[in-house]
């Protein structure tokens, strides 16, 4: 390296050590900020829509398993049919009862946030 580079690096390093916030700058860099009832709101209402979907698909995954019933002459291969059919219609009603869950319970933080009384820091 070339005597000539150095103040180059220098100034580069200088630059980059000054872009990085320090705990002066920010005392509360550590702490993410807090959510607020508009956050759980809004993630309540995308949960409990991906749950209406989600009821949607597993009602037409069902119609149509249904109407298509596998018919094999090998008990192996109907095995394995059957199977995988239950494992379909599963996760598509499980997708549903999870996002519904998910949904219910952010709707419950929701309420709970708009009567929450904010404690002092005893700090």
């Amino acid at each position: 390296m070339q005597d000539s580079d150095t103040p180059e690096i220098n100034s580069s390093v200088k630059k980059a050590e000054e872009s990085i916030p320090t705990s002066s700058t920010e005392p509360n860099s550590s702490q993410p900020p807090e959510k607020g009832p508009v956050s759980f709101f809004s993630g309540a209402v995308t949960s409990l829509i991906f749950s209406w979907l989600s009821l949607l698909l597993s009602r037409q995954v069902v119609l149509y398993f249904s109407v298509h019933t596998p018919t094999y002459s090998s008990p192996i291969a109907q095995s394995v049919a059957s199977g995988f059919k239950t494992l379909i219609i599963g996760i598509a009603f499980l997708s549903t009862f999870t996002f519904g869950f998910i949904g219910l319970g952010l709707t419950i933080v929701f309420i709970r946030s708009l009567f929450k009384v904010k404690q002092p820091d005893l700090k």
